[in-house]
């Protein structure tokens, strides 16, 4: 292996010829790291243009199911995390960026308080809520085990939903071609 450093990046050859996939790979990282917000542009202008499951049996998608609620799980409890270990106070510092004041954070906070854990569950998935119900969860301390099981069983739903509606989509427009596995 050849290693070189350019654009505080650092590179590598293998002797071997490289694979599409790992030349792709390697291209999007260098243009995310040069092109942080047109990369961002492009990712979500690529994942509306093209469907995301082509050519994969039924029993493929069980797999991405999974791995998108763990995935949805992990991204979600860190917002839990900081809004457990910041608090209200500090945590309201920076939600008036987003335009959240202390009166829309206490709404939250009392409707949490009387849905919590269906809460969790539900909001999952729904848009923008997904995101944003880890917040009252951390604030009012939910424990970590039950956030993260209502957490990942809401994103298992949520990710089938998805995730079929693609798979059954790319077949009817004649995009999904199953493969014969080896």
């Amino acid at each position: 292996m050849v290693f070189y450093s350019q654009s505080n990046l650092v590179r590598f050859r293998c002797l071997k010829p490289m694979e599409p996939f790992d030349s792709f790979l390697i291209w999007i990282t260098e243009f995310l790291g040069e092109h942080l917000y047109e990369g961002i542009f492009l990712a979500a202008l690529i994942e509306t243009i093209v469907p995301p499951i082509q050519g994969i049996p039924l029993i493929g998608v069980i797999p991405m199911i999974i791995l998108g609620a763990i995935g949805a799980t992990l991204g979600t409890s860190a917002i839990y995390l900081i809004a457990l270990k910041l608090g209200r106070v500090a945590l309201l510092r920076y939600l008036c960026y987003l335009k959240i004041s202390e009166k829309k954070l206490a709404r939250v906070e009392v409707w949490f308080e009387k849905y919590g854990d269906k809460a969790v569950f539900l909001g999952r998935m729904v848009p923008v809520m997904r995101e944003m119900i880890s917040v009252p969860a951390g604030l009012l301390k939910m424990k970590i085990p039950k956030f993260v099981m209502f957490t990942f069983a809401g994103s298992c739903v949520w990710s089938t939903g998805t995730i079929l509606s693609g798979y059954y989509f790319s077949e009817s427009i004649g995009l999904g071609i199953t493969t014969s596995l080896p």
